[in-house]
């Protein structure tokens, strides 16, 4: 690869492929064919050479000891871990055969993939295996975990998933961080705001269950209860209104439905509101007078509020905001919660969605994998697990535990490392990592699309998803050229959009030459945008044919756990990125211990202090952590950070998702991590029990 002015000779381009909106260019520094050094690349116009821990760790994850070097089959009880070593030709004969027999018996549906973006380039995450799962036939996974409900919320205010250049935070004056640990999962976004903060005297408020890193670095910081976001939202558009802190002209020009959202939310009077979410009525005067007085007025929209019941509807609500006060016209000014719209690739060329022949073929949400392990109907008879670690991150873990010890379930699982999932596989498959990867990546924030080339060879006999594929396309005898092309052509093909000006002169070979190209962006209402009225729509009547209100909307929770007291919200942690690197000796070291936030009100009527070691459950599990006694959450709310590894032993157990409902949120299929109830006791200590 070409150095650049400030590239040093012996320094690889690459891209970090975590699922991270950032998604950094970074440098590696390599000596006798591994690489020593993972630094940031200062030539990247949004990341600036700065990186994260996580990833400037990343050599003890590539090079740690327990990476998996060749393939593996069980030889003792499942989930004990017990392996012996196979050849690759051993490991997709076993696989194909087994297939074949199922889908002669049992139809092709009876084998279940399961994956997400644990590396988010896209000919990893999406491309060859997609294509062999359409041949093929299998039941389709409804990849919807993670951002889905407020996608959806979004496309229905906005018509998809388009909003500010993050670039241009610089310029704004007010930002608001709502429901998003910015300083722990979008970095970059954080150090843009305080860019702004330094040079026009920005104000950051970050409103949140849990006053973490970036509610600490606020100027202001408001608690609020878990699921009430969107009330809180209402509440400012009532004061907006009410105080003619709207946009007249703009909501004319630019949107439908205003006069009836300016009478719906006489309803969400500021008294009323803070019934509901816990904010103090004087506090939700002061941040709408705000919103309405400040300009350019920013708002990043976080993943957090909507995996509830009512996610997809708080983010419909919030990105109301922006046009009520005319941000969008204003530099800095609007909103994000997802800029993946305008990098949208040819997924149907990628994918190959013409390969599946039966369109009705039927569909798992993976938010509902435990069910469908145990109780579909025909049954789930083979997974194959790969990008993800569904032991560890899906919801209700103890039943996708039960499902994944099934003897008649056959399970195959494709990772760097002997995952909690893989020890339930009956074969196992060495992946590589990204630098051992041709792949290209797209940014769900920034406006970069970018080249991942292989900076070092595959580790002992590691494959790529791509690679692995064509030998299963090959073991079933598929000979589709869909299965025989190159990762070059496979990204051409998939940058070969013209449904999407905005890629337009961007290519393999552009990519290969300049590494990362900016999407040619336009401002945002230049054009009509893809709702059904080419207007942002504050009255939604594809919502109404949709079964959903019109008008935002507050809908509380359900009360499914009511015998349970607190609201449980398990978060992201700053070190771990959900169960990547938390197997990682270096990676645990910086996270230390996983703790539960209490309020001290709740703490001393349950007479547990700072340190002490608690017992947290309801009826779907139970979890030990250490209790953390303070006010940075709200009474009756506790919060615990990240997705810990299962610990050697019986104890501690720390798997938070066998707490958490595989319940479906409102819109997109989404996960209600966020929505569930336990109760919390102190233990002993592991150390002190018989």
């Amino acid at each position: 690869m070409s150095a650049s002015k400030n590239q040093p000779a012996s320094a690889f381009r690459a891209v970090c492929p975590l699922d991270c909106p950032d998604q950094c260019g970074l440098l590696l520094h390599k000596q006798d064919g591994k690489i020593v050094k993972v630094e940031g690349d200062p030539d990247h116009p949004v990341t600036r050479g700065y990186i994260c821990n996580k990833v400037r760790n990343m050599t003890e994850r590539i090079y740690d000891q327990n990476r998996l070097k060749y393939p593996l089959k069980r030889v003792g009880p499942k989930g004990a871990g017990q392996f012996s070593r196979i050849s690759w030709e051993e490991a997709i004969d076993t696989i194909t055969s087994h297939w074949k027999k199922l889908i002669a018996t049992e139809g092709p549906e009876s084998i279940l993939p399961y994956s997400f973006y644990g590396n988010m380039g896209r000919l990893t995450a999406e491309g060859m295996d997609r294509r062999f799962w359409n041949r093929l036939g299998a039941t389709r996974l409804e990849r919807s975990i993670c951002s889905s409900a407020g996608s959806v919320g979004y496309q229905y205010t906005m018509g998809g998933s388009f909003g500010m250049d993050p670039e241009d935070t610089v310029h704004s004056k007010l930002i608001i961080f709502w429901g998003i640990n910015a300083a722990s999962t979008n970095m970059h976004q954080v150090a843009l705001a305080q860019k702004a903060r330094k040079e026009n005297g920005a104000k950051i408020v970050v409103i949140d269950v849990h006053k973490n890193q970036t509610g600490r670095l606020a100027d202001w910081f408001i608690p609020i209860l878990p699921g009430t976001d969107s009330a809180l939202a209402l509440g400012m558009m009532h004061i907006l209104f009410a105080e003619n802190l709207v946009d007249i002209d703009f909501l004319k020009k630019y949107t439908i439905g205003w006069e009836k959202l300016r009478d719906h939310v006489v309803q969400y009077d500021p008294t009323s509101v803070s019934n509901i979410t816990g904010v103090p009525v004087n506090d939700i005067y002061r941040l709408a007078r705000m919103y309405g007085s400040i300009e350019p007025a920013f708002i990043r929209i976080g993943n957090g509020p909507q995996h509830h019941d009512n996610g997809g509807m708080f983010v419909r609500t919030v990105s109301c905001l922006p046009a009520i006060t005319g941000q969008w016209l204003v530099k800095g000014g609007g909103a994000i919660k997802g800029n993946s719209g305008w990098l949208a690739h040819n997924s149907a060329r990628l994918q190959r969605t013409d390969l599946l022949k039966n369109k009705n073929t039927r569909v798992v949400n993976m938010n509902q994998l435990g069910d469908a392990l145990l109780k579909l109907t025909p049954p789930v008879k083979s997974l194959y697990v790969y990008g993800s670690n569904p032991a560890v991150v899906a919801p209700s873990s103890n039943k996708v535990r039960e499902g994944l010890a099934r003897e008649d379930l056959f399970t195959v699982v494709h990772d760097l490392f002997l995952t909690e999932t893989a020890k339930y596989a009956d074969i196992v498959l060495p992946a590589t990592s990204s630098f051992e990867n041709t792949d290209f990546y797209t940014s769900y924030w920034h406006h970069y699309v970018q080249l991942q080339q292989p900076v070092i060879e595959p580790y002992g006999q590691s494959k790529s998803n791509v690679e692995v594929f064509r030998l299963l396309a090959a073991g079933m005898g598929f000979e589709d050229e869909a299965f025989v092309q190159s990762e070059a052509e496979m990204i051409a093909d998939a940058l070969d959009h013209p449904q999407n000006p905005y890629l337009e002169g961007i290519n393999y070979d552009v990519l290969k030459e300049r590494h990362f190209v900016k999407a040619k962006v336009k401002p945002l209402l230049s054009e009509k945008l893809p709702t059904p009225s080419g207007k942002i729509e504050l009255y939604s009547e594809r919502m109404q044919k949709d079964g959903y209100p019109p008008l935002p909307t507050y809908v509380p929770l359900p009360d499914d756990d009511g015998q349970f007291p607190f609201q449980f919200v398990p978060g992201p942690n700053h070190n771990f990125l959900n169960s990547t690197f938390s197997n990682n000796v270096k990676h645990i070291g910086m996270e230390r211990e996983p703790r539960l936030f209490m309020n001290q009100v709740d703490a001393e009527k349950l007479g547990i202090k700072d340190g002490d070691f608690i017992r947290v459950w309801n009826d779907r599990g139970e979890c030990e952590l250490k209790a953390a006694v303070g006010d940075s959450v709200l009474p009756g709310v506790v919060v615990t950070q990240g997705l810990w590894a299962d610990v050697a032993g019986s104890s501690p157990n720390y798997l938070v998702n066998s707490l958490t409902p595989d319940r479906i949120a409102d819109m997109g299929g989404g996960a209600v991590f966020f929505s569930g109830r336990v109760a919390v006791e102190k233990c002993k200590p592991p150390k002190q029990r018989g």
